[in-house]
């Protein structure tokens, strides 16, 4: 009794085995099977390309290129399996895959869509599932790979300038630099919010000397019309609000009489405001538009003259000739 319990344990295990490929399992070879030539292969991926069953076409591109590494077909297959991951949602693959390409045909006929799959992997937002369902302000989300992406584009169009992707990659960017700038624009005013009036002027600054014909310069603009009002730089602030009137006229900081409507309330969010969540506390202020009093010097100078000993008052002829001895 216990020799056939011992042999059906041993069928178990080595089916288990079997089943997990340890055996060498052809999986692979029932998967491509019938599959001799090259042909063949690519002819199966561009079925499951055209099927999109990108998944399998990512399988049988890379059964050919192992298989085939210098045929006919492994170029092709190449630039293809680009497609085939973006389309599977797998963007860094796809990335990669550009890159490779790049590098392994560089006087392809076909390197500039190459450039432009890499741009465009860049361009997908990467946000994750719930973006699908939920609003989100994109502008608002680390430009990290906007930038990337803008860049790629940049390349293509610096580089092919008359490819036929280079229409889509140039009003790709424009939407990517409005992005960018507007970006600047939530830095600036959240800089702003907490009354941190260099950071908001400089981030400002940037989007009005960067990012010209963008919607976010009148805004920029805007930004730096209050920070010079908070800090007291009048004829600064001056110059920036004639420059929005001239130039941004219907902008909603300017009124019907064209004078400059500073915010008055700052979001300051208390420890208890945001630990309840906002049921309790307060998160508005009203801070003034500038110091009311400004030191005559610097701190750095006060804190030099408080180091510096006072001279004596009141010493005494005796004092003075004995050398403070006597007094």
């Amino acid at each position: 009794m216990s020799k056939r319990l011992l042999k059906i344990q041993s069928i178990l295990f080595l089916g288990f085995l079997t089943g997990c490929g340890l055996f060498g399992g052809d999986e692979d070879q029932d998967e491509f099977a019938g599959l001799s030539t090259e042909q063949q292969f690519y002819e199966r991926a561009l079925d499951q390309l055209e099927g999109q069953n990108f998944r399998g076409a990512i399988a049988t591109y890379q059964a050919l290129e192992s298989r085939f590494p210098f045929g006919r077909f492994a170029e092709q297959a190449q630039i293809e399996i680009v497609f085939a991951y973006y389309r599977n949602g797998d963007t860094e693959a796809a990335r990669a895959a550009a890159d490779r390409f790049i590098r392994l045909h560089p006087e392809s006929e076909n390197i500039d869509y190459a450039y432009y799959m890499k741009g465009l992997s860049s361009f997908v937002d990467q946000s994750g599932f719930f973006s699908r369902f939920m609003p989100i302000d994109h502008t608002k989300r680390d430009p990290g790979r906007a930038q990337e992406s803008f860049n790629d584009f940049a390349q293509l169009l610096a580089l092919y300038p008359d490819s036929p992707y280079s229409a889509d990659a140039r009003a790709r960017m424009v939407y990517l630099r409005n992005n960018l700038a507007a970006y600047e624009i939530h830095v600036a005013r959240y800089y702003l919010d907490r009354r941190a009036y260099i950071a908001a002027q400089r981030r400002a600054q940037y989007v009005v000397e960067n990012f010209q014909g963008t919607p976010a310069v009148a805004d920029g603009i805007a930004i730096m019309v209050e920070t010079y009002l908070r800090m007291g730089l009048n004829d600064l602030a001056d110059t920036s609000l004639a420059l929005l009137q001239e130039n941004y006229p219907d902008h909603n900081t300017i009124d019907g009489n064209g004078d400059f409507l500073i915010q008055s309330e700052i979001t300051d969010p208390s420890l208890l405001y945001t630990v309840s969540f906002g049921l309790l506390g307060a998160n508005a202020v009203d801070p003034p538009l500038a110091p009311t009093q400004r030191p005559i010097t610097s701190g750095s100078q006060q804190i030099i003259n408080s180091q510096v000993e006072p001279e004596e008052s009141g010493r005494s002829w005796l004092s003075i000739i004995t050398l403070g001895i006597l007094n």
